[in-house]
């Protein structure tokens, strides 16, 4: 049997990176033809044109300095609900694979944090944890009720697909390890843990994306006190009727969303791509 010739890097480059930018490129004129054609003289102003962006916004020195901060500020939430949530997810779903028993007891409530309406717990999270002190040591109020946002939001996918992960195991492996009296820890770490890193990491990369949204979420709505941030921004370009700005510091929040999935990615497929299907087409 024949067996295809190996992919050069620059075919792999056409193929993960050419033709999102030529669909980017299709966009863009799509933009401004919407722009200049199909919206009134005295309607242009909400949809201003790609280059009034780049004008406005990145080439204007006090817009630019608070979306640099923006960003910084929220990198650094996204990244601390990312990992607490990571944490947490795993924990509680290795404890979910413990017994049938415990995962029983611990999946609906699971379920329940995923479809609980975010916007209805922060005035309840507004009231109980601005005055927990012994809670995420070092942060201050208004940090740890965004972060309590980014962390609920983010957690969800971590604990499913961890779950779904050591649940999919062969069960001719867990018969081997039995057959060879192989102890519950060395067992979790040469056997369960290992086979589910692809599904792990399926989780980290959405949780990724939903940790910056969390963040903005949590930052548009604590926002008092100085607070800056996407979220903090987009609430002041939008009430300023900024939109050129507002629409700038929305794409810089969707390219931070991508390279912190990005991130994920890579790292899972460097940790999996030599033994696992799913990642041996992605570049690395």
């Amino acid at each position: 049997m024949k067996q295809s010739p190996k992919w050069s890097w620059g075919t792999r480059r056409w193929e993960y990176f050419i033709p999102p930018v030529l669909l980017a490129l299709l966009l863009i004129l799509v933009w401004y033809g919407v722009h200049y054609f199909a919206l009134a003289d005295h309607r242009k102003i909400i949809l201003p044109p790609p280059h009034s962006i780049f004008t406005d916004a990145f080439f204007s020195g006090s817009d630019i300095t608070r979306i640099k901060d923006g960003l910084l500020a929220t990198s650094y939430l996204a990244f601390v609900g990312l990992v607490i949530a990571m944490v947490l997810g795993i924990s509680i779903a290795l404890i979910m694979n413990l017994s049938k028993t415990t995962e029983r007891a611990i999946f609906p409530w699971a379920v329940v944090l995923q479809v609980i309406p975010i916007f209805a717990l922060i005035p309840v999270i507004d009231v109980w944890f601005k005055n927990v002190d012994i809670w995420f040591l070092g942060f201050d109020v208004e940090f740890k009720k965004r972060l309590i946002v980014c962390v609920l939001i983010a957690l969800f996918p971590i604990i499913v697909n961890t779950h779904f992960g050591l649940k999919s195991i062969d069960r001719n492996l867990h018969d081997l390890f039995t057959l060879h009296r192989v102890r519950r820890v060395k067992r979790f770490a040469r056997l369960e843990f290992k086979a589910a890193l692809p599904s792990i990491f399926v989780g980290l990369r959405i949780a990724a994306g939903l940790s910056v949204i969390g963040a903005i979420i949590a930052e548009y709505t604590f926002s008092r006190g100085g607070t800056k941030g996407i979220g903090t921004l987009i609430r002041r370009y939008s009430g300023l009727a900024q939109y050129s700005e507002l629409i700038a510091t929305i794409l810089v929040s969707c390219a931070l969303g991508v390279v912190i999935f990005w991130g994920m990615t890579y790292i899972g497929t460097r940790l999996t791509k030599h033994w696992h299907t799913s990642a041996q087409d992605l570049p690395a």
